[in-house]
């Protein structure tokens, strides 16, 4: 993807839309339910939602209207956020795996409209996923800049070097803290209060690997070039220093291995214990 100019990024008319898509069309059918029940939203789904032609170009309406302050202008940011995802095939499609986790795995979440417009788990993932393409364009000034508006509007913490597979779901996101070379692969589930953080001041791999499908419980600390194991829990509170096996669950500070889980996917059962030692 070439360099980001926002001067001159316009209203991204020329992109070629996605085709037929379920949860743009799942999104637009709630909006006009809601409408119907809470005339008072109707200004604000209209806005939202049902002005927009595509799930890339509402969410970079919403993220715009959260993150935007004196300096960085709404109309520049959502004409950052509409180029990142408009020209990227795989943001598109991770976009919607995202939504997909919030819907499914999340109890809260009613509806995918629901994830698009009141989120913050949602909002921060996706926020975090331009700063990182502006990252990988060379355009570190302004991913940090936008990183630094996520923290403060959210309170998520996610560094736009930090690579994020597709289908996670950050539960509520509050205090989240991921570090530069931090990698989460796919499927992965993150609660509120998680830091996967460095030790030292060492250069190079610093942070953890998260292995797909893991869970990792609410306000565990996860330290160092380690990694835990596709498919592991760590339960919540724990303090993580050493490799954490696949399929395995680990808690306690310093954590250690309780059990090992007959469920292949924790994350997306959202079971949080152990069913065999």
């Amino acid at each position: 993807m070439a360099t980001l100019n926002i001067d001159s990024l316009g209203n991204s008319d020329d992109v070629v839309m996605p085709g037929r898509d379920p949860i743009w069309d799942s999104i637009t059918a709630e909006a006009m339910l809601e409408a119907e029940k809470e005339p008072i939203l109707s200004s604000f789904l209209y806005a939202s939602i049902l002005s927009h032609d595509c799930l890339e170009r509402a969410l970079g309406f919403v993220l715009a209207n959260r993150l935007h302050d004196s300096t960085l202008l709404e109309t520049q940011l959502m004409d950052i956020f509409n180029y990142a995802m408009m020209n990227d095939s795989g943001f598109q499609h991770a976009i919607r795996q995202d939504i997909q986790a919030f819907k499914d795995r999340d109890p809260a979440c009613a509806s995918y409209s629901w994830a698009l417009l009141y989120l913050k788990g949602y909002h921060s993932l996706e926020s975090y996923r331009v700063a990182h393409a502006l990252w990988n364009q060379g355009q570190k000034v302004l991913a940090l800049t936008l990183q630094s508006r996520i923290n403060e509007v959210w309170a998520v913490d996610i560094h736009p070097a930090a690579k994020i597979g597709e289908g996670v779901l950050l539960d509520h996101g509050t205090g989240l803290v991921i570090g530069e070379t931090a990698v989460v692969e796919n499927n992965v589930c993150l609660m509120q209060g998680v830091t996967l953080g460095g030790t030292g001041k060492q250069t190079g791999s610093r942070h953890p690997k998260v292995g797909q499908g893991a869970h990792i419980g609410a306000g565990a600390i996860i330290l160092g070039n380690i990694t835990v194991g596709e498919g592991a829990i760590v339960a919540a509170g724990s303090l993580v220093l050493k490799d954490v096996p696949p399929f395995s669950m680990v808690e306690g500070n310093p954590a250690k291995i309780v059990g090992y889980l007959e469920d292949d996917d924790p994350s997306t059962t959202m079971k949080h214990g152990q069913t065999k030692f």
